[in-house]
């Protein structure tokens, strides 16, 4: 018989209830139980699943090998760190901090502890579905687009790292690097944070022009790149491609497991790089170099991205 892990999800809101789900369907997960603050909701959640209700993060963290952090995304840098001291391997949902100082405590901690540190940046399981990875080409301009209508859920940090990040971080997949220069505008709306955000990053020989808002009028999830020969359009709400390239590229990439259940996927890597020592397809370092850039386009800086 395949090994388990002992597992536990902490946040009972939409997106923990996402990932209880999951973990409940993994056959080489042992589901232990749900964190909230909330007793309504952990309460709820729990019975959902049969596993149980934890008042206290750290009690459950005496009862797990392994830890789903799903709670607002200001919580995400202390939880974490709490769940590395105790020697928990991590799977956080982005952003992996808010700040830069403590995304890096987090990966030094998690290395120093010998535990995996994935971050939740889930397109990255729809781009391989796709193929981008595959490409070795290096395009010419990237145009990327995150819209929707103003939802309640992920107000305490900007749209920069709520919703811009997972394009943040397909584009620094898909070049490799980080860039030379960013210059970023955003605009608070009806938060305390900004609200919508445009970027454009630059490379010596790309540009990528990015645009987010979570107070626009209707959802839109696009990404084109130009490469010398040719485009390819992506709608990754509709889970359309097309292109005129001579890259073999999925045109109907919705059906692969990965893409019509990114989440799914995120969970079986996790579980993976646990019990079968897997490479962590999410690395604390390509959150911290997400988070990075979002911050500094938050704050409207020009200027290097290395230290």
């Amino acid at each position: 018989m395949d090994k388990t892990c002992k597992i536990g999800v902490a946040g009972a809101g939409v997106f923990g209830g996402y990932h209880a789900g999951k973990c409940a369907a993994h056959p080489r997960v042992d589901f232990i139980g749900i964190f909230d603050p909330n007793e309504i909701a952990r309460t709820a959640g729990a019975a959902k699943h049969g596993v149980k209700a934890y008042a206290d993060f750290a009690d459950m963290l005496d009862d797990i090998d392994a830890v789903i952090i799903a709670a607002p995304a200001s919580y995400h840098g202390d939880m974490v760190l709490a769940a590395l001291r105790a020697g928990k391997h991590v799977l956080v949902e982005k952003p992996v901090a808010t700040d830069v100082d403590t995304a890096k405590a987090c990966i030094d901690l998690a290395a120093d502890k010998g535990v995996v540190l994935q971050v939740g940046h889930q397109e990255r399981f729809v781009a391989r579905a796709i193929g981008l990875d595959k490409i070795t080409a290096r395009p010419r301009k990237i145009t990327t687009e995150r819209m929707g209508p103003f939802n309640p859920r992920g107000q305490d940090v900007s749209v920069t790292l709520d919703l811009m990040t997972h394009d943040l971080d397909l584009v620094l997949m898909i070049m490799g690097e980080m860039p030379e220069r960013v210059d970023g505008q955003v605009a608070v709306v009806c938060t305390n944070h900004p609200d919508t955000a445009d970027a454009v990053l630059h490379w010596r020989d790309v540009t990528a022009h990015m645009r987010a808002s979570r107070v626009a009028e209707a959802y839109s999830r696009k990404m084109t790149l130009e490469y010398a020969s040719g485009t390819v359009n992506i709608d990754f709400n509709g889970k359309t491609l097309s292109h005129d390239t001579p890259f073999v590229l999925n045109v109907d990439f919705g059906a692969d497991p990965s893409a019509s259940d990114s989440l799914g996927a995120a969970t079986d890597s996790f579980v993976r790089a646990i019990l079968d020592g897997d490479a962590v397809v999410i690395t604390g370092q390509d959150g911290l170099n997400a988070m990075r850039l979002a911050l500094m386009i938050d704050a409207n800086q020009e200027g290097t991205c290395h230290e």
